[in-house]
């Protein structure tokens, strides 16, 4: 029999939303509950990220008199299936239906539970709307923001955000079209009131994923949930038998064994600062691309792969299309390609000087095709070509560019400018008859309005203010002719990796023969996705981890878990 140090029902590594929605799942049901995070912090890569979920069939939904079905959810995942060839042993029918059951059953949960949550905004539509029982508004789930001060000393133990504001994401974005919307100036001053009301109170805020995280925190703190930073785990501990009993972990430079009477819930984020990794599962991507926090380094895969389960679907990746700005090396959220590419006057060609996708849509999808393109193609990076209409109406990696190039950019062979596209093509390496060429096809395209090699414009998600542009009336497509043009590149980066252990609908970690390690549960990218080799929408990973972290306690605890 081993010997523990300590033993708790239900024991969860990492800080995710995942390892919160279980642990006040498994605090209701009256089980001790320990989280072991291995960073200084609570909060894991949920708390740098939007923070959104994407949850079929909500609560927030039919309060808008709008409808939703478990039904039409299931037409839409079932019809991603067969935009990817590619196995994925993480997505079976009975994971979908179990999410899609149950997701919104969790989010009722953390309501009851106090959480202040709302409906994201109109500008978050399902990424293939097209789809059978594709949504053209939203299914997005958020947090409302939160005053930090509601955490007393836990404050410093959360995960910065990477927007410390009293604003919703949704007001964000629209302050990102200052020359195009014209109520971004009377949004600015609504949120500089606020700011200045809450400071006058003693508020602090955050949004987003923090948002997120620190209303859960909060609750799980209420709740006794028994959280320990600076403590990571090295090993997963099995019995004779091959049921997970506990783990060994590390606290203080001590070796500690924690034992687990009801199972251990393996929520320990993705790979993507773990460079071999990389390499070997998604090569020509790169650690320095990614925007998951330092920590997320894969060492859970390797012990849960190591202990019989079966790694899958390691190739896929939340792309988020990005820039490398001078000056930005060190910025905790490196500047963004997704709200440039896409929107009127701007495409993306390779070093051929050819478009080769849509610049719109799916991040994931956005960067898994300048992957894919790199292998016969050289595409990374690939460029963003803009002109002056673009310079005039929109920023570029967080500056205005339409009178001064900024001075961190001079002479840094970044960004490019020239009065001519086939100028601007030598300055870059491409041939410039190419490059010609393939804008004045685009500005055809543009001036019809609809783009006949990859249908740009044509989803809702294209015409939203993350990616295009609401204000204005061309929303997505606009033509490339007006000097000075410029060039910027644009590289393949991440929110995270997507790849990971496979399990079963509640959440249990399976071996190669697909039986169940009894008592090892496993979510989040920790895990292979419930989505397959396809985003959905906005939140398809943060609404899996948390709903899947949340079936997996109410299976350890012997609760009622039906998937109908």
């Amino acid at each position: 029999m081993a010997q523990f140090d300590e033993t708790f029902d239900w024991v969860v590594v990492g800080s995710g939303a995942g390892s919160m929605s279980s642990a006040l799942l498994m605090k209701q049901a009256g089980k001790s509950t320990v989280i072991l995070e291995k960073a200084p912090w609570v909060g894991g890569t949920t708390c740098k990220s939007g923070g959104v979920m994407w949850i079929p069939n909500n609560r927030f939904i039919a309060e808008d008199g709008e409808s939703d079905s478990v039904e039409a959810a299931m037409s839409y995942l079932d019809a991603l299936q067969n935009l990817d060839g590619g196995a994925a042993p993480g997505s079976t029918p009975e994971k979908r239906r179990a999410y899609v059951t149950q997701a919104s059953r969790m989010i009722d949960f953390l309501v009851d539970q106090g959480i202040e949550l709302a409906r994201g905004h109109h500008y978050w539509p399902d990424y293939y709307d097209e789809l059978p029982g594709g949504c053209k508004t939203t299914r997005t789930v958020v947090a409302k923001p939160f005053n930090l001060k509601e955490l007393g000393p836990w404050r410093k133990k959360l995960r910065k955000g990477f927007v410390e504001a009293n604003a919703t994401l949704s007001e964000g974005m629209q302050l990102g079209h200052m020359r195009t919307n014209p109520g971004a100036k009377k949004m600015l001053a609504k949120i500089v009131l606020r700011t200045i009301a809450d400071k006058l109170r003693g508020r602090r805020y955050t949004t987003a994923g923090a948002g997120l995280q620190g209303r859960l925190l909060k609750a799980a703190l209420a709740a006794g949930v028994d959280i320990r930073t600076d403590t990571p785990v090295r090993e997963v501990i099995l019995d004779d038998a091959g049921k997970a009993i506990g783990v060994v972990a590390q606290k203080d430079g001590k070796t500690v064994r924690i034992g687990a009477n009801l199972g251990v819930l393996v929520n320990a984020g993705g790979f993507a600062h773990n460079q071999a990794m990389r390499d070997k599962y998604i090569p020509g991507s790169q650690a320095r691309w990614s925007q998951t926090p330092e920590e997320d380094t894969g060492e859970m895969h390797l012990e849960l792969e190591r202990i019989g389960g079966v790694l899958a679907q390691m190739d896929q990746m939340v792309g988020f299309q990005m820039t490398e700005a001078p000056g930005t090396e060190n910025d905790y959220v490196k500047p963004g390609m997704q709200s440039v590419t896409g929107k009127p006057h701007a495409i993306l060609v390779d070093q051929s000087g050819e478009r080769y996708m849509n610049e719109g849509g799916s991040y994931e999808l956005f960067c898994e095709n300048m992957l894919k393109r790199n292998r016969t193609v050289p595409a990374i990076p690939s460029w963003g070509i803009l002109d002056q209409q673009y310079a005039e109406k929109y920023q570029l990696a967080g500056k205005w560019i339409d009178k001064k190039i900024p001075k961190a950019w001079e002479g840094k062979d970044y960004l490019h400018k020239a009065d001519t596209i086939e100028e601007l093509a030598k300055s870059i390496g491409v041939p410039p008859e190419k490059l010609k060429a393939t804008v004045e096809r685009w500005n055809t395209f543009a001036r019809a309005g609809k783009d006949d090699d990859f249908h740009r414009g044509e989803r809702e998600y294209d015409k939203c203010g993350y990616v295009g542009d609401p204000f204005s009336e061309q929303k997505s497509i606009g033509t490339v002719e007006k000097a000075p043009f410029y060039a910027v590149p644009c590289v393949p980066g991440d929110v995270s990796t997507y790849g990971g252990v496979v399990t079963d609908e509640y959440g249990r970690v399976l071996r190669a023969d697909g039986s169940v390690i009894e008592g090892l549960y496993a979510t989040g990218v920790t895990t292979a996705s419930p989505m397959g080799n396809v985003y959905p929408g906005a939140g398809a990973s943060v609404g899996p981890s948390m709903t899947f972290g949340w079936i997996a306690a109410k299976h350890a605890a012997g609760l009622d878990n039906q998937m109908a």
